[in-house]
């Protein structure tokens, strides 16, 4: 066993340097903890990583978690995500609180920058995702049905929809996907443990929105629909985003215009996406608002997972070996990219992309992203530049 500092120093390093997304960060972790510190086995890491994508929330950050948990016990889990998750969220808040600083023709130019950055962001997430988890026809059409009904349906319930029609969907057609074999994973928690973090989570699933009808407090609606935002999506980092454009743009709590410039910000600092809930907390006009209001969102999208995470790991040997799970996750996997791709039109491309020039700074965007492999830093801040860039360049016309 270590010591929870040393899983905090270790994943403070982690939080300022690890950009490029979920994917990327599970390559640091493993260049971290399997390689270079040796806390667990490439066996072990490989089933974590199989656990914490088969579960709803944000993979890596859950990845961390069980590693800072197995490292240094329940101290070492929330020594790992706060290491991992408060610098970008840190400057995510400083974003929020410099965005009146950006009002203006130039300020309107480096925003709109930032848009176009997303749309090139999201595609080549889609693209990525579509070849990982739609390698086949069958799981391709399951997409395209998720796609479907989320357009058609265009709201949270649509998006639950089309999750649950992927798990049936892969339970009936794509026979024959079962995990890996187990390996050992000595955890610090018991059955009696997990059975209560799966009771919490259930409770404050079906508690949150009574409480938020009958407190009417804007603290309790802030807290529940980001818990709520955090417990419903599956595959993390990016496909949260129309799960929490409904929590928060569709009730007028944020504009889509702050939305998408907070999100464009959102890919250009480390560590983990679900961070822009930060962001988020700090504009809305629901709740304390400002710094109050960062933490209160960032607290409650990441705890569902956390407390999943908990309640599953002493029961993931036996619950994994069953090939009926891999069929129903293949689904839900395929109906995530449909999702996605939802999510690429409607908000992202309707909202950003007005002239030919927009989808011309957006497909520069795209290709330094999937064809010269940039960082997500790189093209943000191209995007970025082209949107001022333009903007000069009109004005002295």
């Amino acid at each position: 066993m270590g010591s929870a500092l040393e899983v905090l120093r270790a994943f403070a390093g982690l939080g300022v340097r690890s950009f490029g997304g979920p994917i990327a960060h599970l390559g640091y972790f493993r260049d971290e903890f399997v390689e270079r510190r040796r806390w667990l086995s490439e066996a072990a890491y490989a089933d974590l990583i199989a656990l914490c994508q088969f579960l709803p929330g944000p993979a890596s950050s859950q990845v961390g978690f069980a590693i800072g948990l197995m490292r240094a016990g329940y101290p070492g889990a929330l020594a790992a995500w706060l290491g991992f998750t408060l610098p970008s969220a840190a400057l995510l808040v400083a974003f929020a609180f410099g965005a009146h600083a950006l009002a203006g023709p130039a300020g309107a130019a480096l925003l709109h920058g930032l848009q176009l950055a997303a749309v090139a962001i999201v595609a080549n997430a889609v693209l990525s995702m579509a070849r990982t988890l739609c390698p086949d026809r069958v799981r391709a059409s399951i997409a395209l049905v998720a796609l479907l009904i989320v357009v058609a349906g265009g709201s949270s319930r649509a998006q639950l929809l089309a999750i649950a029609v992927g798990a049936l969907a892969g339970l009936a057609l794509c026979h024959g996907l079962r995990a890996p074999a187990a390996a050992d994973l000595r955890v610090p928690v018991g059955r009696v443990a997990g059975l209560a973090a799966l009771g919490a989570y259930l409770a404050l699933l079906l508690g949150l929105p009574v409480l938020r009808l009958l407190s009417h407090s804007g603290g309790a609606a802030l807290f529940e629909a980001f818990y709520r935002s955090g417990a419903l999506v599956f595959g993390g980092g990016h496909v949260v985003l129309p799960l929490l454009r409904a929590a928060v743009v569709v009730p007028g709590w944020v504009s889509d215009e702050a939305f998408l410039s907070g999100y464009g910000a959102a890919q250009a600092v480390p560590g983990p996406l679900f961070s822009f809930a930060a962001y988020l907390g700090a504009v809305v006009n629901v709740g304390p608002g400002g710094v109050a209001g960062a933490a209160t969102a960032l607290v409650a999208i990441f705890l569902p997972g956390m407390l999943l995470l908990l309640g599953v790991l002493p029961l993931w040997r036996s619950l994994r070996g069953a090939p009926r799970a891999g069929a129903a996750i293949a689904g839900i996997h395929a109906a995530v990219v449909g999702l996605l791709a939802a999510a690429l039109y409607d908000p992202i491309w309707v909202t950003a992309v007005h002239a030919p020039v927009d989808f011309a700074i957006a497909a520069v965007c795209f290709v330094l992203l999937a064809a010269w492999r940039a960082p997500a830093l790189i093209v943000v801040a191209t995007g970025a530049a082209l949107g001022l860039t333009l903007t000069a360049v009109a004005g002295r016309g």
